[in-house]
């Protein structure tokens, strides 16, 4: 298994390599400019002084080469030098934002926790509460509780963020008046007051994502159970005298959460790019925020550095869910 891993995560580098390679040179190369909006009174030995405030007059490889190591806990400029000879000047060490003129990845990390504690937490509970849906649906098909979690379910899959979010709003927020309607940022948790207030603005974002993935994960939770049920294992095991217990949590149970650890793990990047539409509604100032508000402004770096953070997220999450397999499947093995 360490074996399988190691070389699983060598073979990573040159995949997010190109691919890295195919999101600069594509946005890149697309239409834009950041001294495009500037009024036309500015004179174009400003405009020129700007471009190259931004590092645009270098050469593409080496604006490709600092694009990726702001990405690596290194100095970007020793890097830079050493792979491409280039000295550049004190403040150019740095990939920059066109729209704040800072440096792409501090906004990045200045945004990441508002991020996880929406998304991360959302995960948390609909894995908690679908597992125990899907496993005890699938026990009893066709039951009154199956039904109820079907209709529930449909309706988390059909109803999308920006009308679910608007209508928690509306009535946890307005009518009721028991949540805050909009997502306070710049908010710290200094102790159990503060982390009380944290926990009641983060309910109806978390309450909006948790929905949808809830649904799909026990709709996905309940028919790999039910393949299971009706294996002859099952049988052989009830026939051994074992307990209903054992039976369904331990030897089904292992066997279903095979297909479901796919869903888990490839859902995690999903999630990121779904936190973009709630995060608008709530006014969450987050990743999603922060790349919707690249494209708007047309912030080529900042937008080119979140859309490789979500390839790095898929490539790490498949490894993450290959692993597991090993581990819930023993007829599988990768050394």
């Amino acid at each position: 298994m360490l074996t399988y891993t190691v070389r699983r995560l060598v073979l990573a580098i040159p995949t997010l390599l190109f691919i890295g390679l195919v999101i600069f040179l594509l946005l890149d190369l697309a239409p834009g400019d950041p001294t495009a909006q500037l009024p036309l009174t500015i004179p174009p030995e400003v405009r020129e002084q700007i471009r190259q405030s931004l590092g645009l007059d270098e050469p593409l490889p080496v604006r490709f080469g600092k694009w990726m190591v702001q990405f690596c806990w290194v100095e970007p400029q020793v890097m830079i030098d050493s792979l491409f000879g280039s000295h550049l000047a004190e403040g150019q060490q740095r990939v920059l934002s066109w729209q704040t003129r800072s440096p792409v990845m501090d906004i990045v990390w200045q945004r990441m926790p508002q991020t996880l504690w929406v998304v991360g937490t959302a995960y948390l509970v609909a894995i908690v509460i679908a597992l125990p849906i899907g496993i005890y649906s699938a026990y009893r098909q066709y039951s009154i509780f199956d039904n109820v979690g079907t209709f529930i379910s449909m309706i988390g899959f059909s109803v999308p963020p920006f009308f679910s979010g608007v209508l928690v709003i509306v009535i946890f927020a307005v009518n009721l008046g028991w949540l805050p309607s909009i997502y306070d940022t710049t908010h710290a948790v200094n102790d159990w007051d503060s982390f009380v207030v944290q926990l009641r603005q983060m309910v109806m974002p978390v309450m909006v994502l948790a929905l949808q993935i809830t649904a799909q994960l026990s709709r996905f939770m309940r028919a790999s159970m039910l393949d299971n049920l009706n294996q002859d294992y099952v049988r052989t095991a009830r026939a051994k005298g074992l307990s209903e217990r054992v039976v369904v949590l331990v030897h089904v149970l292992r066997n279903s959460m095979i297909p479901v650890v796919t869903v888990i793990a490839l859902g995690i990047p999903q999630i990121f790019g779904g936190a973009i539409i709630t995060e608008q509604v709530f006014k969450v100032n987050g990743i999603g925020q922060l790349l919707i508000s690249a494209i708007q402004a047309n912030d080529i770096p900042m937008v080119q550095t979140l859309t490789f953070i979500f390839a790095i997220l898929i490539v790490l999450f498949n490894l993450i869910a290959d692993v597991l397999y090993g581990i819930l499947d023993p007829r599988i093995r990768y050394d």
